[in-house]
């Protein structure tokens, strides 16, 4: 009879202890306060005569590259010149940035809030999450490079 009335006992005590674990002791811990998440932050976006800050190297203009092929070339092209398919079809008529004179009235600073912030309804704007800062401005170098690696017309 003791043996029973012991395995008894110890089968409460681990019922009772398990309670809590369950959700159903008599005495609820209080729940844990909602943790707010900060809201991200966001760069100020910088003003049109903000001058590119970034050095370009051979590696961050080929993820310059990169970068433009993927999210740029398809209306673009290839080589900036705006004749694409795609640009025909949507008719789109884009500059020609393989010409100077193209990009010369552009402010840096112009051209990396339109490739940040996207332009009307057709450019969708270049997410934060997907290309830094230093990203696009890499990319504005690498664009303003076609009309420098275009052959002088005879």
């Amino acid at each position: 009879m003791l043996k029973s009335l012991l395995l008894l006992f110890a089968v409460g005590l681990v019922a009772i202890a398990a309670l809590p674990l369950l959700g159903h002791g008599a005495q609820q811990a209080a729940p844990a306060p909602a943790i707010t998440p900060e809201p991200a932050v966001t760069p100020p976006q910088p003003a049109p005569a903000m001058k590119n800050p970034v050095k370009p190297t051979t590696e961050s203009q080929a993820k310059a590259k990169s970068l433009y092929q993927m999210d740029c070339a398809m209306c673009h092209g290839d080589n900036g010149n705006g004749k694409t398919d795609l640009a025909t079809s949507m008719t789109l008529t884009l500059d020609d940035w393989t010409d100077p004179k193209s990009l010369a009235g552009k402010q840096d600073g112009d051209l990396f809030t339109i490739i940040r912030n996207g332009k009307g309804d057709k450019m969708p704007p270049e997410a934060e999450g997907r290309a830094g800062n230093t990203e696009v401005w890499n990319l504005i170098i690498y664009i303003r490079s076609f009309s420098k690696s275009q052959p002088v017309a005879k």
